[in-house]
């Protein structure tokens, strides 16, 4: 049984992202660190991070960039399905994701050249685009 809210909300964090994978033993540049979300994971394959697209160096292959949408939480461990039903309308509509879940919330990646059609989608299942 799905718990999650009657409505998501959610805003779009300014500027572009990037997605950039190193290799599983590589240090975490200084680089990656900077910003108001930044994403790093490692695993014994990569080393996963995602951050500003103007944060990578030019001899970086970054590869697409990407809007991030923001889940308005915090969500309750307890509290089932929330990302599930957020990307829903757009896997259902051939958008492809790139998503991140945090302690508090969950983040969507969304390519550039997909933003407003994914936002339309959203807008249409019910979701509130939050402005600011």
């Amino acid at each position: 049984m799905r718990t999650t809210p009657r409505k998501l909300k959610f805003r779009l964090l300014p500027g572009l992202f990037a997605v950039v994978r190193l290799a599983p033993e590589a240090l975490v540049p200084e680089w990656a660190t900077k910003g108001d979300f930044t994403s790093i994971t490692r695993t014994a394959d990569e080393l996963s991070i995602v951050c500003p697209a103007d944060n990578i160096p030019e001899d970086v292959d970054a590869g697409l960039r990407w809007i991030c949408l923001k889940l308005e939480g915090p969500f309750p461990f307890s509290q089932t399905g929330v990302l599930l039903s957020f990307i829903e309308p757009l896997s259902n509509n051939g958008v492809p994701i790139f998503a991140i879940s945090t302690y508090d919330t969950d983040y969507v990646l969304i390519s550039k050249e997909h933003i407003d059609r994914a936002v339309d989608l959203l807008r249409e299942a019910g979701y509130e685009l939050l402005q600011g």
